[in-house]
């Protein structure tokens, strides 16, 4: 079985990352959405929210599945037996830092894989920083996130 791992923060989750989830799901017998829960940043939403969030927008894609971690990604990918690690790229800045982390993962875990998945074009300028802007300002960000996103993100700006 092919078993692949799509990490990230998701805060919140962008149709950028849906497009990676939606092309790599095609890749892989099962992909794992691993939402870190990093203690050194102070996310928008907590991990059960992004956790949450995700199960919704991926509930169509049944080979998917959503789970939060902490700590070291290939310790994560080891515990759930993955042969590979995907990543999405935006830029060619992004290219440099996944490089080396893939470099990294690799010595640590010589049996897991980094495969890269360029973002489509219609993405590639997108972030989650850029939604919490727009959204802190009030500004449209329908063409940034999935449907069933926009209002909690909004939600959170009106507390």
């Amino acid at each position: 079985m092919k078993k692949a791992i799509y990490p990230g923060s998701f805060d919140p989750v962008t149709l950028g990352h849906l497009d990676i989830i939606e092309r790599s799901s095609k890749l892989v017998d099962h992909l794992i959405v691993g939402v870190l829960n990093n203690n050194a940043k102070t996310p928008l939403f907590s991990v059960d929210e992004r956790v949450n969030m995700l199960k919704e927008v991926t509930s169509h894609l049944p080979n998917v599945e959503v789970m939060s971690f902490s700590g070291l990604l290939v310790e994560f990918a080891k515990e759930h037996k993955v042969n590979a690690i995907i990543r999405g790229l935006r830029a060619v800045t992004d290219f440099e830092y996944e490089l080396a982390m893939s470099q990294t993962n690799k010595v640590a875990a010589p049996e897991i894989d980094t495969v890269f998945l360029n973002t489509s074009l219609e993405y590639a300028y997108l972030s989650s920083s850029i939604v919490k802007e727009m959204a802190m300002y009030n500004g449209d960000i329908s063409k940034f996130v999935p449907e069933a996103i926009i209002e909690k993100v909004r939600q959170k700006y009106k507390q």
